[in-house]
């Protein structure tokens, strides 16, 4: 076993822990910054597979902009930031669900790979990705962006109720901070 077998473990460990917590933890803000240490972890391990180009995307769409989105989302919508007894979650079904998948995806990965080497040198340089996204994987990309843009879009105007509906006649000359327009002075 390598260094390098040993860095890859490491980093997969501390992956699957701070995705554990991820789910488990009932404050929504710690469970974003969770997910930021779930996915460096994953670029981590991108890295010590020598995929340089996908670690710096992951890091770049997934933990800068996806998990930055998310506490956006969190913070315009006035969720709960401390711990809220709604996420509280019979933990077994979670780990049903959780456990058949990951026993699902070894069964698929063991019987696709017969656990044959790969030459990662070769697999995965910046020169081979870059030419597969921006030859026939540019649209997806700019629509993904389009989406989270939108999402975004939606969560300010979700935080703002008054967005979309007219001002009751009386209010209609007064400012948002109470002051009368026409007059200057407080109502």
């Amino acid at each position: 076993m390598t260094g390098a077998d040993l860095l890859l473990i490491a980093l997969g460990a501390v992956a699957v822990g701070s995705g554990v917590l991820v789910v488990t933890t009932k404050h929504l803000v710690r469970a974003g910054l969770y997910l930021v240490v779930c996915l460096g972890a994953l670029a981590g391990d991108y890295l010590v597979l020598g995929a340089e180009l996908v670690a710096w995307v992951q890091v770049l769409i997934y933990v800068g902009a996806v998990v930055v989105l998310l506490l956006f989302a969190v913070m315009l919508t006035r969720a709960p930031i401390g711990a809220s007894d709604d996420l509280d979650r019979p933990g077994w079904p979670a780990a049903l669900i959780g456990g058949g998948a990951g026993l699902g995806l070894t069964v698929l990965l063991v019987d696709a790979y017969r656990w044959s080497t790969v030459a990662l040198a070769e697999a995965g340089t910046a020169e081979r990705l870059g030419e597969q996204i921006f030859r026939s994987w540019v649209l997806p990309f700019e629509v993904l962006s389009v989406l989270l843009l939108s999402a975004l879009v939606g969560a300010v105007v979700l935080s703002r109720p008054d967005i979309g509906r007219p001002a009751p006649a009386a209010d209609r000359t007064a400012a948002p901070g109470g002051v009368d327009v026409e007059t200057g002075g407080r109502r």
